[in-house]
């Protein structure tokens, strides 16, 4: 057990991290046999180890921080960064990780750890406890721009709710750089139902409208919906009564 300690405390840890520890590869490769047979450590996928607990022979670290050193560049973001904000109150089976690197996505202890292509180079904030995930402006972002493949449009409202507020430059430094009309398109109606909540001002949603472009767009994939109509402000066709998707979960959990 001479570097179990060490590795313990490194919680999760890369191949050519445990390569540092113990000074070369063959060393590496003896030890890393040895202690994933004995229970010390346990291989979270190629080239990415966990140190485990001796009593409940189970990883020592948060899948976000399991998420963090899949690549040199992922992080957790998405629903898991509203999650890991506590910005939403179900637990997920499923990490969502942007990353620059590709990697096929994988199961570990019960998790699965889904890939996708980082939109952004900025907007990554490291924390305290060793967990790369999107500050709150880009994973609000990321969140309105994917959300009809993630985590729906109900679920994103009702993560919406619980952010107490947002830097309005901040927001408008990543839309321009995510670049895409519809984006502002969707931002500004979906985030003009927070307005004040967020403490976005009148401005933002001028800069948002300013972007907005001739092009109608469908803020749902289904267009067979009955329940729906033309923003003209924003050109979009959306719910007759966005607000109501969450106010009836939340009525339907009293009942």
């Amino acid at each position: 057990m001479k570097h179990y300690e060490q590795l313990l405390s490194m919680g999760c840890f890369t191949w050519d991290e445990l390569c540092r520890v113990v000074g070369n590869e063959s060393t590496a490769q003896t030890l890393a046999y040895r202690y994933m047979k004995q229970g010390y450590i346990a291989r979270v996928r190629r080239g990415l180890y966990v140190a485990l607990d001796l009593l409940t022979k189970s990883s020592s670290v948060s899948k976000y921080r399991i998420a963090s050193k899949i690549s040199h560049s992922s992080c957790v973001s998405h629903y898991s960064a509203f999650e890991y904000f506590g910005f939403q109150n179900q637990v997920s089976y499923v990490v969502n990780v942007s990353s620059e690197t590709p990697f096929a996505n994988f199961d570990f202890e019960g998790i699965t750890y889904s890939y996708i292509s980082s939109r952004l180079s900025q907007g990554v904030t490291q924390q305290t406890d060793g967990v790369r995930v999107t500050d709150i402006e880009r994973t609000v972002l990321d969140g309105i721009n994917d959300f009809d493949k993630i985590m729906g449009l109900e679920e994103l409202l009702r993560c919406l709710s619980l952010v107490p507020s947002l830097d309005e430059p901040r927001l408008l430094d990543y839309l321009a750089a995510y670049g895409k009309q519809v984006l502002y398109q969707k931002t500004g109606y979906l985030l003009e139902s927070f307005k004040s909540e967020l403490r976005l001002s009148d401005r933002f949603f001028a800069i948002c409208a300013e972007s907005v472009g001739e092009s109608k767009r469908y803020l749902l994939r289904d267009r067979s919906r009955k329940d729906i109509r033309y923003d003209e402000k924003w050109r979009l066709v959306v719910p007759k009564n966005l607000m109501s998707l969450i106010e009836r979960d939340y009525q339907d959990a009293q009942i």
